[in-house]
């Protein structure tokens, strides 16, 4: 027989809930719950580790860009692109932290477990771009950590 959890998680929620506002621990669905709480806790990291990715990889394809190339085109589309997509992360990112403060503890273990999906994603992207005649990049082609703290890539005007 199938339970309220999978048959209605809502109800079951807020059944959940009701329950805890009663303090009627006895009749909680115990096992349920502390799946529930271990997922929403999960998604919101998972939620943070994106947010670092998009930031990483926007910042890592505007040094790149910028620095090594020394692109003027790019650094001209610079300001129309990735600035949006660089804004929206950080803000993203502050929002999560706001309403999750219990995920600031875990910022650099993130930032480090966000980084290798960002790099990946920048070479990827970079090499979209890139003429044929030109070589690719690699995984050679940005560091091996990520070059910037989090609060320097969190300051509202700072670009590579």
């Amino acid at each position: 027989m199938n339970s309220l959890y999978e048959t209605d998680h809502h109800k079951w929620l807020t059944e959940q809930v009701g329950l805890l506002a009663n303090k009627q621990f006895d009749q909680l669905d115990l096992e349920n719950l502390l799946e529930e709480l271990e997922l929403g806790i999960e998604a919101k990291v998972d939620n943070l580790e994106n947010y670092l990715s998009t930031l990483i990889t926007h910042l890592l394809k505007c040094d790149y860009q910028t620095t090594v190339l020394r692109d003027t085109i790019a650094a001209e589309r610079f300001p129309k692109g990735w600035v949006k997509t660089i804004y929206r992360s950080r803000n993203n990112i502050n929002k999560l932290i706001r309403k999750n403060p219990c995920l600031k503890p875990r910022i650099e273990n993130i930032l480090e477990n966000s980084y290798p999906e960002g790099k990946k994603d920048a070479i990827w992207e970079m090499n979209l771009h890139i003429p044929a005649q030109c070589p690719k990049l690699d995984n050679s082609s940005y560091p091996d950590k990520c070059p910037w703290s989090y609060e320097q890539m969190m300051s509202e005007d700072w670009y590579p």
